[in-house]
């Protein structure tokens, strides 16, 4: 629920950036049957109990991810408790955890795509049309502790890939296939305009694991969106040989700002990446003012003390924005799992709780103790942080970059050029934190970088107007304070509780219907008695 903080940016300190995202799934679950569905999330156990304890239930879902196993052992305990008469339903990627049922109690286990499930086993129909719920893409969005203006709305344009990497759970998870939830590009034009007169914002995150990979339908989201005069802007995953096949120049007219590409390895080469060179791909996605997320796995087979550093320099040379480094981690469900279960190198002795890639490795590795994986896991990110300096400076440099890109195509092109003005309200909200970004540098080598970025700004678009300054002079007090809070108190945010009620009766509503129960029972005419 914390992603960037817990696994890309996680040795920068105050400069790391910090949001929180919902359990997406719960609210496409819910607003896709007919039934009056409660959803609660991020509850804590007191929480929990006290809805248990105040609405009778027929059915409780919970759904979790493997290192959340005990807790949903809680909650499922919890569950008979309090109400033993209600059926519990098993979801989310813990559910692909071999013999679950045996595990936790519960009277079914929902596994891959559980919206047509959900409905066939509340007896509507399966195969209706799937709705789209119009949800917030992050919360609580800060950096250095400011928080950071605009909503992002999200689009889930389908679940599941086809590229099958061996690792990868969510695509095994969908069983190694794609399900589009909207067809066309006309399709996903429609929704994005409702969802954009909703939520008042033009930017999405889309939560595919390989969203370029129907080129037609994205060609055809870009055509709608140009005919319209809809600019849509995307944060979007996708992989080298789909970003070449679409085109970096049509990234940038399609609005992409942020970009999640996985490299993997030097050294084992996936088809995705085989043949292609990351450092110029990215170099070029940076020019037109994308973002890029590099994803790289260590304690990969091949790996050794030698060859495990190649592969971080390699990633950290690929100069993205961001850098996630995983381990290598078998995760129930895949290709690897299964693998790895028949050689005996699955460590079932570590807990579930551990089995998320940023700790400690669940399998044997010939070449690495324990120990020494979490050791080279830290150092890696301490690498990229020395080396690259700190995201919030690479993004902010990266949409100046791409202001300068898109302003000289936009000469020629209309839409680009309105693409190019885009860009200059990002970077120009960045600009506002480079006085913040000087006095919290992680080192010499980054506030170097920061001067000269921001004599860059400087002579592209010249000095700060007294109100932008201003700014800056709030930005830069409200980062100290936070960092204060941070030195005298535990660096932990929790996401907020939330609770979410679908078509259940409103108090009104329920005090109508006894009224008009009342009202029938008076007029009904008395029974004779039987004699």
């Amino acid at each position: 629920m914390e992603l960037f903080h817990n696994q890309v940016t996680k040795a920068q300190g105050i400069a790391s950036l910090r949001f929180h995202h919902r359990s997406f799934g719960l609210y496409f679950l819910a607003e896709n049957v007919r039934a009056p569905v409660t959803v609660l999330d991020f509850p804590s156990r007191n929480d929990f109990e006290r809805e248990l304890k105040r609405q009778r239930y027929d059915a409780v879902g919970i759904s979790f991810i493997v290192p959340n196993f005990l807790k949903a052992k809680e909650m499922a305990r919890l569950v008979r408790q309090h109400q033993p008469e209600a059926q519990i339903l098993l979801g989310g990627h813990g559910a692909a955890i071999e013999g679950i049922e045996n595990l936790i109690d519960c009277d079914h286990v929902v596994r891959g795509e559980g919206i047509r499930w959900l409905r066939q086993y509340l007896g509507e129909d399966p195969h209706a049309p799937i709705h789209h719920p119009t949800l917030i893409s992050a919360e609580h969005k800060r950096l250095f502790g400011i928080p950071t203006p605009g909503a992002c709305g999200l689009l889930v344009p389908g679940v599941g890939c086809v590229n099958g990497c061996r690792f990868c759970a969510t695509s095994h998870f969908f069983g190694r296939t794609y399900t589009p939830f909207f067809a066309s590009g006309h399709a996903l034009f429609e929704q994005l305009c409702r969802m954009s007169n909703e939520l008042g914002t033009q930017e999405f995150f889309v939560m595919d694991e390989n969203f370029l990979k129907d080129k037609t339908r994205a060609q055809e989201l870009l055509s709608c969106m140009e005919e319209n005069h809809r600019p849509f802007s995307f944060a979007v995953f996708s992989s080298a040989e789909t970003i070449e096949a679409f085109g970096v120049e049509n990234l940038a007219r399609l609005g992409v700002f942020f970009l999640w590409i996985g490299a993997e390895s030097k050294h084992e080469t996936y088809d995705k990446n085989k043949g292609r060179n990351l450092q110029a791909l990215i170099r070029n996605l940076r020019d037109h003012g994308i973002a890029v997320l590099v994803s790289g796995i260590l304690f990969l087979e091949h790996h050794r003390p030698d060859t495990i550093s190649q592969d971080i320099d390699y990633l950290i040379d690929l100069q993205g924005v961001f850098t996630q480094f995983m381990m290598f981690t078998p995760l129930p469900g895949t290709q690897l799992y299964k693998q790895y279960k028949r050689q005996n190198r699955i460590d079932f002795d570590l807990p579930f709780e551990q089995w998320h890639g940023q700790h400690l490795l669940n399998f044997h590795h010939p070449h690495f103790t324990r120990a020494q994986a979490t050791q080279w896991l830290q150092e890696a990110f301490q690498q990229e942080f020395d080396r690259n300096s700190s995201s919030v400076y690479r993004m902010t440099e990266t949409y100046l970059r791409g202001y300068e890109t898109l302003a000289s195509l936009g000469n020629r092109d209309p839409w680009l050029r309105h693409r190019s003005h885009q860009m200059l309200d990002r970077a120009q909200e960045l600009r506002i934190l480079l006085p913040t970004l000087r006095h919290f540098a992680h080192d010499e080598l980054e506030r170097a970088r920061i001067n000269t970025l921001e004599a860059r700004f400087d002579a592209t678009l010249g000095s700060l107007d007294p109100t932008s300054r201003a700014l800056q002079l709030a930005a830069f007090g409200i980062a100290n304070a936070h960092a204060l809070r941070c030195r005298f108190r535990r660096d932990l945010d929790q996401p907020r509780f939330s609770r979410t009620r679908y078509r259940w009766p409103s108090p009104m509503h329920r005090w109508q219907q006894s009224l008009e129960s009342l009202a029938a029972g008076l007029r009904k005419p008395s029974e004779q008695p039987i004699g």
